[in-house]
């Protein structure tokens, strides 16, 4: 079953209500608050702070967001799986929540202008010799289900290797640090965390899938909500707040943010 077959499924299965009717900034001015879906288990992207409390990059945007909008920030975590579907069905107004922007899910959300991006590749045992697809073969790779470096890697995937999809980030590590599985699909952002766990005498970084670039979702017909997040965007990259945000929750510069061609 195809991403956007599958993303389709679990809409079906979670749709309780008709979506919510389009909101523009100064509805949601109106009502004092703006409901945002955030990851807590990306890091440094989502995560939960000493307090128990959603933090990280996404969060932090989430907040000025909120703050440039003068309303409350109500944070809604969501997992892969589940991100689009509280979208769709008007369960959240945006998702601020490590959203690569691909054209299956471009079919289904509107996608602001990039606002964070970084590279994913694969990771695994030290002694596996992994320069490319083909040296896939026999061998078994975790990914996070339905996400970038699902799909990107299921097109390169050959005959012989097996892809075992996980509800979360925080699965598809404790896979591989359990033998599990031989690889995953990993970030420079996840790199950090892994090793933190006792990874790094273990395993090693293989080769690049893609180059990720993130955007904020929002239902197609939230246009006026659409443009002016784009212009808050703009503004935050203008002034390098994004930057200086990414330095330090990243530990590194921004790449370069271009808008998919699709």
């Amino acid at each position: 079953m195809n991403f956007t077959r599958r993303l389709l499924l679990l809409l079906g299965l979670c749709l309780a209500a008709l979506p919510a009717a389009a909101q523009t900034p100064e509805s949601i001015k109106a009502r004092g608050k703006i409901v945002i879906g955030v990851m807590i288990d990306v890091p440094p992207y989502g995560i939960l702070n000493a307090k128990n409390e959603p933090d990280g990059y996404d969060v932090e945007l989430a907040k000025i967001l909120a703050d440039r909008l003068g309303v409350k920030a109500e944070l809604v975590p969501v997992t892969g799986p589940n991100r689009i579907p509280y979208l769709l069905t008007g369960k959240v107004d945006m998702l601020v929540a490590v959203l690569g922007i691909i054209p299956e899910r471009a079919k289904l959300v509107a996608f602001s202008n990039p606002y964070a991006g970084f590279a994913q590749f694969l990771y695994g045992k030290k002694e596996l010799k992994v320069a490319g697809p083909a040296d896939l073969v026999g061998l078994t790779i975790g990914v996070p289900r339905a996400n970038t470096t699902d799909i990107a890697l299921s097109k390169v995937a050959p005959k012989g290797a097996t892809i075992l999809r996980f509800d979360d980030d925080s699965a598809v590590r404790q896979a591989l640090l359990s033998g599990q599985v031989d690889l995953t699909g990993m970030s420079q952002n996840g790199l950090a965390d892994m090793e933190k766990l006792g990874g790094k005498d273990k395993f090693d970084r293989k080769f690049d899938l893609f180059v990720q670039v993130q955007g904020i979702a929002m239902r197609k017909d939230q246009t006026e909500l659409l443009a002016w997040t784009n212009a808050q965007i703009a503004e935050l990259l203008a002034s390098g707040k994004l930057n200086e945000m990414n330095r330090r929750w990243v530990g590194v510069d921004l790449p370069e943010l271009k808008m998919p061609n699709f």
